[in-house]
């Protein structure tokens, strides 16, 4: 004997009202918020008021000193086909004459090793302080953060007095030295935190398979940390490259200045020559901004990794 159910078959939701309801909670269950037209125009505004600047200083770069002194940047706007008030003298000016060429080589022979030196050193720091017991651990960790609370003004006199006694001034060890060390703690703080997310039975299993410390820090544990140590090297790349105090103060004005010393002397003690300020300086944000640019997502990454748990 058969038995029919009088209830009905379930109907399905129409296909438009599923797409509807994909679209407000992505697809997974969490709504997505979208921002207000308030702060999508507050935004712009920030935006708008952050990239004007760095257009004049373009355009004015671009321009012949008779023009700029003439006229404001945006009138150059009005007619940007005219190539007759275009040039690019102040760029070659700039670059031979100015010394550009040699403070970017300089830049780079600073920036480079002040950048991978104190990764090496955090990273097996960061390796110690997250997957090996030792007494007093903790307390060295807090007093190793601590130190990113001290300016780094208070430490330049001592360490040119000891750079002075080891005849250490105007070399670009000094330089390398002093970033180092100024970049340490940072470097250790961002790293320790990346690793603390790691998986541990990674670890555990490398253990029980004969792995020592070293070998578990470079097979393991560099390939996984590649975010963080990313993410640093952007942040001290661009701390070094922009650096202008360290630079003056143990390198100086000589054959050895970076771009940040060199662009600071382009215009003379009665203003003369500030036309060539805006090339040099323009010159002196292209490096940081590719380096931004090209590796943005492992610095997001890197940033954010450890903040959040679950």
């Amino acid at each position: 004997m058969t038995t029919t159910s009088n209830t009905p078959p379930p109907v399905a939701a129409p296909a438009h009202t599923q797409t509807k309801a994909t679209k407000l909670t992505g697809g997974h269950g969490d709504k997505i918020h979208r921002p207000s037209w308030f702060a999508r125009i507050v935004v712009g505004i920030l935006c708008f008021v952050w990239i004007v600047p760095t257009v004049g200083l373009l355009v004015t770069s671009f321009r012949g000193p008779e023009d700029a002194l003439t006229s404001g940047w945006w009138t150059a706007l009005a007619s940007p086909f005219d190539l007759t008030q275009w040039t690019i003298a102040n760029y070659s000016e700039v670059w031979t004459e100015g010394g550009m060429g040699r403070a970017f080589l300089n830049s780079f022979v600073v920036s480079v090793p002040a950048t991978i030196i104190p990764i090496m050193i955090a990273a097996f720091a960061a390796y110690a302080f997250t997957f090996m017991e030792f007494r007093g651990r903790d307390v060295l960790f807090v007093v190793i953060v601590g130190l990113l609370v001290v300016p780094n003004q208070v430490a330049l006199v001592p360490l040119l007095r000891i750079y002075s006694d080891l005849g250490l001034n105007g070399t670009f060890l000094s330089v390398w030295l002093a970033h180092a060390g100024f970049g340490m703690p940072l470097a250790i703080y961002i790293l320790r935190n990346y690793m603390a997310t790691l998986p541990r039975g990674i670890i555990e299993s490398a253990k029980v398979d004969g792995a020592n410390h070293f070998a578990t820090f470079w097979r393991l544990i560099v390939p996984m940390s590649v975010p963080a140590l990313a993410s640093f090297a952007i942040f001290q790349f661009l701390w070094v490259w922009n650096d202008l105090l360290i630079a003056l103060v143990f390198l100086g004005t000589g054959d050895n200045a970076v771009v940040t010393v060199n662009v600071a002397s382009l215009v003379g003690s009665q203003g003369q020559g500030w036309q060539l300020l805006t090339a040099g300086a323009f010159l002196s944000m292209v490096v940081p901004l590719l380096v931004f640019v090209s590796l943005q997502r492992y610095f997001v990454r890197g940033l954010t990794a450890g903040s959040v748990k679950g």
